[in-house]
């Protein structure tokens, strides 16, 4: 005897679910969706592991970055404590020629008071010498070309207004 739920098509031992409001075996659809589940988890694991893999090499690149950044400043101190000694010796070195040229005019006959004179009268002419250098480098300190550049490019604009 048929139940109401069954069609007269479906054999007599078929359970009365076996087809869902889709069309599709129930059976079969559970075991794609499981599959398609599987696949979607498989997929989230590699993009775990790659998001775990680029985190990983982005703080070993920053910790990298780190430590020669203090490698650096260490360094630059080092560099700044060298220049400060070599100025001292240059200064020092400086100083001792003078003196040496000082007794050199002296040895000629030159009286010592006259040669120090010299001497400072060179460092003076050295001293002025690199004020004018230094005056003639400032210049470049303004940007002059931009300057011009801007106030063209201004009076183009002023221009193009009142067009």
């Amino acid at each position: 005897m048929m139940d109401a739920s069954q069609s007269a098509s479906e054999p007599k031992g078929s359970p009365p679910d076996s087809v869902d409001n889709r069309g599709h075996d129930a059976t079969g659809g559970a075991s794609a969706s499981s599959n398609a589940e599987a696949a979607n988890d498989g997929v989230l694991d590699s993009a775990q592991a790659l998001w775990r893999d680029v985190t990983a090499h982005l703080k070993d690149h920053i910790e990298l970055a780190l430590l020669e950044t203090q490698r650096a400043g260490k360094s630059a101190v080092n560099m700044l404590i060298y220049a400060i000694a070599a100025a001292l010796l240059l200064v020092t070195a400086w100083l001792g020629m003078l003196a040496a040229l000082v007794v050199g005019l002296a040895a000629i006959g030159l009286h010592p008071g006259w040669g120090i004179l010299i001497v400072v009268g060179l460092n003076l002419g050295g001293v002025f010498a690199l004020y004018l250098m230094i005056r003639s480098n400032s210049e470049n300190l303004r940007f002059p070309a931009t300057v011009r550049s801007l106030k063209s490019d201004a009076a183009a604009f002023r221009i193009a207004d009142r067009s």
